[in-house]
């Protein structure tokens, strides 16, 4: 499914959230430095859009297509970030970069890079 770039960022900040415990919106907003309701809004945009569930205590869970989103967007931002270090860019530059490159490739542009930069730096 096509979804906009802000969207991917919600959705990859609760699955890197979620790796450290429960997500709310408050640490969504923090995480992306958003201010509350701009997240609040985004949060029930996400919820209604099938991607993102909330329960009674605030806590947000992925849904499997939420998560499928995240993990690839996530795969991505990691993947890129390690190659631009790799390549002897700065890792907060290479971070905020990645975060740039990750929502506009191709599956085959990106299946062709993570190949060749696996193979770079030897991780097969």
């Amino acid at each position: 499914m096509n979804i906009h770039e802000s969207a991917e960022n919600y959705l990859e900040a609760i699955l890197a959230l979620g790796e450290k415990g429960p997500v709310r919106s408050i640490d969504v907003a923090q995480h992306l430095n958003f201010s509350k309701p701009s997240v609040s809004r985004a949060m029930s945009l996400l919820r209604e859009g099938g991607f993102v569930v909330m329960d009674q205590g605030g806590f947000l869970t992925l849904t499997g297509e939420g998560l499928e989103i995240a993990q690839r967007i996530y795969e991505r931002h990691l993947l890129l970030t390690r190659w631009l270090i790799h390549l002897g860019v700065d890792e907060k530059v290479a971070a905020e970069d990645a975060c740039r490159i990750e929502h506009d490739l191709s599956v085959e542009s990106f299946d062709a890079l993570r190949a060749h930069i696996n193979r770079e730096l030897g991780i097969e």
